[in-house]
């Protein structure tokens, strides 16, 4: 089968494999969509520390079931399935706490396990056994359900931040999950969405997607001001940096109103991850700062119930498709930001 594997930083390669087999305790997908993200080309950059290479990338899975392990129930071949990409031990304190997302011995596919920018793809006994294996909506496609994993993500950081009714929420950051945030912003109640981007023509293409009640383009006006504009001086109840940019979370804490809730959503670069924070600001607007780091498998189910639903569409959002064989130029897409969502079909 036709696959993209990492070897090394600038060295992943469209290959020939052999077929992969599925053991008694696994499940065997034909892959019909794995979507491509901002952290696929990190790791074309740079790496990372949990790819042990050869390593077949791709992390935002959706296929089709065609073989299903003697040990395993409830799945018959045929069956549309999605794949969790971060995958919680299920038995340490955190998740036992119920906070999978921060599992302190997280594994994920396409990084330790085999990933989906691949023809086939087996599904490990440690997605089954934390119930990483969604069933797809039958009114929603593939394509849609790849989706699905980065919206758990977003579903995840909004989901700690509270976020509700009435509030003015503003989105740094005009990529796909940026726009993924803005729509679930308004499914969640708010009442207001701004966003902000310093790249004009991403900011155009996403917002004639999404249409935020507010543009606001970080290279030609001061952002802070104009929020607090837009507030009447007050500032935004929540902000979200979906952007690894250290500015953004500083002017996010700059921007927010009294009680204001920020999720600092983009890790930043490890060569550069430190911020300058006015601590009285926090202290005495009591704003509430919060993390955000991937998902739980049941931040999964509920993404692709909110796509059944129609709550939050993403068809739209997919706006460049590619085969397989040319995955690479997916990522050049992804890392020029001229499509939002970029799908490949193997």
């Amino acid at each position: 089968m036709k696959v993209l594997r990492f070897y090394a930083p600038k060295d992943v390669r469209i290959e020939d494999v052999p077929e992969p087999t599925c053991g008694p305790d696994e499940v065997k997908l034909r892959v019909r969509n794995c979507s491509t993200c901002g952290t696929d080309v990190k790791i074309f950059n740079n790496g990372h520390q949990n790819i042990s290479p050869p390593r077949i990338m791709g992390h935002e899975v959706a296929g089709e079931v065609v073989e299903v392990g003697a040990d395993v129930s409830g799945w018959s071949v045929g069956d549309r399935a999605q794949v969790i990409a971060a995958v919680p031990c299920g038995e340490c304190y955190e998740c036992r706490r119920g906070w999978m997302a921060v599992c302190e011995n997280q594994t994920s596919v396409g990084y330790q396990y085999e990933g989906g920018f691949a023809e086939y793809l087996i599904v490990p006994r440690q997605v089954l056994k934390v119930d990483g294996l969604n069933r797809i909506p039958d009114n929603i496609g593939f394509d849609e359900a790849s989706v699905a994993e980065p919206f758990a993500c977003a579903i995840n950081a909004q989901e700690l931040i509270s976020v509700a009714e009435g509030d003015t929420v503003v989105v740094f950051g005009a990529g796909p999950i940026g726009c993924i945030h803005i729509r679930l912003a308004r499914a969640n109640g708010a009442s207001r969405v701004f966003l902000i981007d310093v790249n004009a023509e991403r900011l155009k293409m996403s917002a004639d997607a999404v249409k935020p009640d507010e543009v606001i383009n970080g290279s030609e006006v001061d952002v802070v001001e104009r929020v607090k504009e837009l507030t009447d001086g007050r500032g935004a109840d929540v902000v979200i940096t979906a952007t690894a940019a250290n500015v953004a979370q500083e002017q996010a804490i700059r921007m927010a109103a009294r009680r204001g809730r920020i999720s600092f959503f983009g890790g930043l670069p490890k060569t550069n991850p430190y911020i300058q924070c006015d601590s009285n600001l926090v202290h005495y607007r009591e704003l509430m700062i919060m993390g955000a780091n991937g998902s739980a498998p049941e931040h999964n189910k509920r993404a692709l119930e909110y796509i059944s639903t129609g709550k939050v569409p993403v068809k739209d959002l997919i706006t460049a498709r590619l085969p397989l064989d040319r995955a690479l130029e997916a990522f050049d897409i992804v890392a020029k930001g001229e499509a939002i969502k970029v799908t490949v079909e193997p």
